[in-house]
C-alpha cells in the first residue's frame, strides 16, 4: 500500500471505467471532471475523512461538491457493488475464498447523525449506527449492512447471509452460500439455525447460558480483523454522512479495495 492510497493504479480503473455510467453527449455547462479524478477525490475523503468542502482544490480531483454528486450518481448505478462482485469472483476464481464457513458480528462507528440511527444501548444511550458483516473464512468481506444501533444482531443474521452476492469465477452456477456460519452467544436463536438448516449452511454458534464453542474464538477472529480493516477507512470509523445510501456507498467501496488489496497480494 503506498502513501497515497487514494491514487488509483491503471489496472484498477480499467476494471472500474466499463461500470461508470456515460455521460451525455451534448451535456449542458462546463466539461465535467474527468471521472478517474473524481474517484480519486471520493478516495481521498474516505482515507482522509475531511468535509467534502474541505477537500484541496490543489490536487486537481475537484471540488469537493462535484466528487459528492459523482457518488451519489455512481450510487445509484449500483457501480460499487458490481464491483465488489467482480472483485469477488476474481478472488473465488484464485481458490481466495474460503466457503468452508462464514463468520458474522457487528460493530459500532462514531455517530454523527441520519438515517438508520438510534439509542445505543452500550453507550448511554446515544444515538448511533452499527455496522453488520459477515465474511468469508480468510476475513474477505462479503456482505456489511448498516442500521441503528439498537438493532440486535440476531435480526441481521438472515440478511447478511441472504445478502451475499452470487460470485462467479468457478466452474458451475455462482457460489452465494458457505458450508457453515460462525457466531458468537449474540446470534444463538431456534428460528435462525433452523433456517441456516433450510438454506444448508451447519450453524456454529455458541447457546446462551453455556460455555463457548471450543476453539470458535481462533476460527472467528477473521470478522474482528475485517472490521479492523474497514475501520481504517477513516470516513467508515465515524459515520458522517446523513444519507444512509451514500454511507453504505462508501462501504462497498472499502470492500472492493480490500479485495483488490487481496488481488494484488496473490496474482494469479
Amino acid at each position: 500500500m503506498t502513501n497515497r492510497p487514494w491514487i488509483v493504479d491503471d489496472d484498477l480503473w480499467a476494471l472500474i471505467e466499463p461500470l461508470l455510467p456515460p455521460w451525455p453527449e451534448r451535456s449542458p455547462g462546463p466539461r465535467p471532471v474527468p471521472d478517474r479524478l473524481c474517484l480519486q477525490g471520493i478516495l481521498y475523503v474516505l482515507h482522509q475523512d475531511i468535509a467534502w468542502q474541505l477537500l484541496p482544490l490543489e490536487l486537481g480531483f475537484g471540488s469537493g461538491q462535484t466528487c459528492w454528486r459523482r457518488l451519489d450518481r455512481w450510487q445509484q448505478a449500483g457501480v460499487f457493488e458490481r464491483l465488489h462482485c467482480i472483485l469477488l469472483a476474481k478472488l473465488n476464481a484464485a481458490g481466495e475464498l474460503d466457503w468452508s464457513r462464514a463468520c458474522v458480528d457487528g460493530a459500532r462507528p462514531g455517530e454523527k447523525g441520519g438515517a438508520a440511527t438510534g439509542p445505543s444501548p452500550v453507550d448511554r444511550r446515544k444515538t448511533g449506527s452499527k455496522h453488520h458483516l459477515i465474511c468469508d473464512g480468510k476475513g474477505t468481506p462479503l456482505k456489511v449492512l448498516t442500521t441503528a444501533a439498537n438493532v440486535n444482531d440476531i435480526t441481521q443474521t438472515l440478511a447478511l447471509v441472504d445478502g451475499i452476492p452470487p460470485v462467479a469465477g468457478r466452474p458451475g452456477r455462482p457460489r452465494r452460500r458457505p458450508d457453515a456460519l460462525l457466531g458468537d452467544k449474540a446470534y444463538d436463536s431456534r428460528a435462525v439455525r433452523r433456517e441456516l438448516r433450510k438454506r444448508r449452511i451447519v450453524p456454529v454458534i455458541s447457546r446462551r447460558g453455556a460455555p463457548n464453542i471450543q476453539g470458535l474464538g481462533k476460527l472467528r477472529y477473521v470478522v474482528e480483523q475485517t472490521f479492523a480493516l474497514l475501520h481504517q477507512f477513516k470516513r467508515l470509523a465515524v459515520r458522517w454522512e446523513r444519507r444512509l445510501e451514500l454511507h453504505d456507498a462508501f462501504l462497498s467501496l472499502a470492500c472492493s479495495l480490500i479485495c483488490w488489496r487481496r488481488i494484488k497480494r496473490n496474482p494469479s
